[in-house]
């Protein structure tokens, strides 16, 4: 029953976030189940049944005879926050929970239901801006806490120079960065993309420290050389293996003698039986992707292995994007 109410849950943030309602409570204002009603234009039965959903959730408190944000709302559900969460929420309710409901159909026909294959080149490749801008906001809030979480596990104060490709919005070497002042980054990804990383490094003040090049790290032939460490972060899972074993012969030609490759992934354990997230994130690769699909530890080490790579170990963490990482050295 728990599994069957999962979809309860989730809707019940998707509308509190698509209503702006925990923006409307940002600073400790207290609605009661009347005024929720008024602003709303609802009823007051459906008022007071959201508002009690979402306290039930941890998302709002009761606050004399009405409801404030949670701890957790007021950080991570406010427009504005560093930390909004609330483009992920979007991003998924928009983009991913219809298809889902099509998952039988992926199972069927091997094909992602979120784009069409023949007619789009890939997942990235759409004619709708704000859809886009969606995914890279929330690329960036999932990215950050990853980043800060990685940061505690992996020594990057041990290079110089990272090169993080596929960075999208910059939200890995704007978070090491500002814990490092000695390390500088590049982030590689495509054009539009790009010009969002610039905005996001403008605005965290490391212009300078972090530059955007566009490219395009499946067709171009090599990879920006000069780093000494590269992070593939949430980047394998979209590929098939013959593809994710190319990139990685790129990186280890790109690297100098003693750098390292960092892959940062919700990783299966060997056995290919969980943990839950990252099992469900490789389903939902079918949902995405043409070819993608959640790795295990032991399938990124022996690929690291197979390219070259030496010293091969695994970091692990909790974070929401990742629960470890496979680290390589170029001998």
């Amino acid at each position: 029953m728990g599994l069957v109410a999962g979809v309860w849950g989730f809707k019940t943030l998707a509308v509190g976030v698509e209503l702006g309602l925990f923006t409307r409570l940002a600073g400790g204002r207290t609605m009661t189940v009347a005024e929720a009603a008024a602003e709303f234009g609802f009823d007051e039965r459906p008022a007071d049944l959201l508002l009690a959903a979402s306290a039930s959730l941890g998302l709002l408190v009761r606050a004399g005879d009405g409801y404030r944000n949670s701890e957790l709302a007021e950080q991570f559900l406010v427009e504005g926050r560093p930390y909004y969460f609330g483009a992920q929420v979007r991003y998924s309710d928009l983009r991913t929970y219809l298809p889902w409901h099509r998952i039988g159909d992926a199972l069927r026909t091997n094909r992602p239901l979120t784009w069409e294959p023949g007619a789009q080149q890939s997942m990235f490749d759409t004619t709708d801006p704000e859809m886009l801008a969606q995914f890279w906001d929330a690329m960036y809030s999932t990215s950050s806490f990853t980043a800060r979480a990685l940061a505690d596990a992996y020594d990057f104060g041990a290079h110089t120079r990272l090169l993080d490709v596929g960075g999208g919005a910059g939200a890995f070497p704007i978070e090491f960065c500002r814990r490092l002042p000695e390390l500088r980054a590049t982030i590689l990804d495509l054009p539009h993309v790009c010009e969002r990383a610039r905005e996001r490094v403008a605005e965290a003040g490391l212009t300078g420290r972090v530059d955007a090049v566009a490219g395009d790290f499946l067709a171009d032939p090599a990879l920006p050389d000069g780093h000494d460490v590269i992070l593939l972060s949430m980047i394998l899972h979209d590929w098939d293996e013959p593809t994710n074993r190319a990139l990685l012969a790129r990186c280890h030609a790109a690297l100098p003698p003693g750098g390292a490759v960092v892959i940062c992934e919700l990783l299966l354990n060997d056995e290919r039986t969980g943990p839950p997230e990252a099992a469900l994130m490789g389903l939902n690769m079918l949902v995405e992707t043409e070819g993608g699909k959640n790795y295990s530890r032991a399938e990124y080490a022996a690929w690291l292995a197979d390219a070259g790579f030496v010293d091969v170990r695994t970091v692990w963490f909790e974070a929401p994007g990742a629960n470890g990482a496979v680290v390589g050295r170029r001998a």
